[in-house]
């Protein structure tokens, strides 16, 4: 699953690693994205990618209670077509989640130690996504999305067995356009596993108070340590 992630960018460098004719809601970087939280999110509207602010855990338009969001912050992309959940969205809303690295916690028997995993070669990068709207009796509208998740690559496999489907440079119009679902199958697979690193990172990511550049700024090694070796 992808549970945490971080966003560390300025808003001019987002909108123009996007392409985004505009930004609504993100002002500052942020190191500890949980769910339930308002985060930011890309949609297309006119024709143009633009950045919106949704809370995370998508809510169905035909749910009864939005509570069922907190089971659903993440999406399998293997039965995104078969699931009320989720099915859809995948033909009418689909979004991007833009990231500068996520978190997962590679356990060692009862021991959890927490990893933040990056891209190698850009500092942005951005993960599929689905929204919906839904509204409560009064009529309020409530906006709300879900991270699509892959089987993971050899790299993540001995980390967690799910990882977050990242889109490619190449595929975010196509995602974000208007296409059929059997279209964009191909576009959710494990991005190759030479893309990404792990760090150790303290444990102040286990508290979603805790929001600082302290949250990704790798642990400590000996000198004669090599971080990856040391991980896996």
């Amino acid at each position: 699953m992808c549970g945490r992630f971080a966003l560390d960018s300025s808003p001019e460098k987002l909108k123009q690693t996007f392409d985004l004719k505009y930004a609504k809601g993100f002002t500052a970087s942020r190191y500890n994205i949980a769910p339930s939280q308002e985060i930011p999110v890309i949609v297309q509207e006119n024709s143009f990618p633009v950045l919106r602010t949704m809370k995370w855990g998508l809510v169905p338009f035909w749910a009864k209670d939005p509570a069922i969001g907190n089971k659903l912050i993440n999406a399998r992309a293997e039965t995104l077509a078969e699931k009320p959940s989720f099915r859809q969205a995948l033909t009418r809303r689909r979004c991007l989640i833009p990231a500068s690295g996520f978190f997962e916690w590679k356990s060692s028997g009862k021991q959890k130690t927490p990893l933040y995993i990056r891209l190698k070669n850009t500092p942005l990068f951005s993960m599929a996504g689905l929204w919906e709207e839904w509204k409560n009796p009064e009529g309020k509208t409530l906006i709300t999305c879900t991270i699509i998740t892959v089987p993971p690559n050899p790299f993540m496999e001995i980390i967690h067995n799910r990882m977050p489907a990242i889109v490619l440079p190449s595929a975010t119009k196509q995602w974000l356009g208007v296409h059929q679902p059997s279209e964009l199958i191909d576009i959710l697979k494990p991005c190759p596993q030479d893309w990404m690193q792990a760090e150790e990172v303290r444990p102040l990511i286990n508290q979603t108070s805790n929001d600082s550049v302290d949250c990704i700024r790798p642990v400590q090694m000996k000198k004669s340590e090599d971080p990856q070796m040391s991980l896996f």
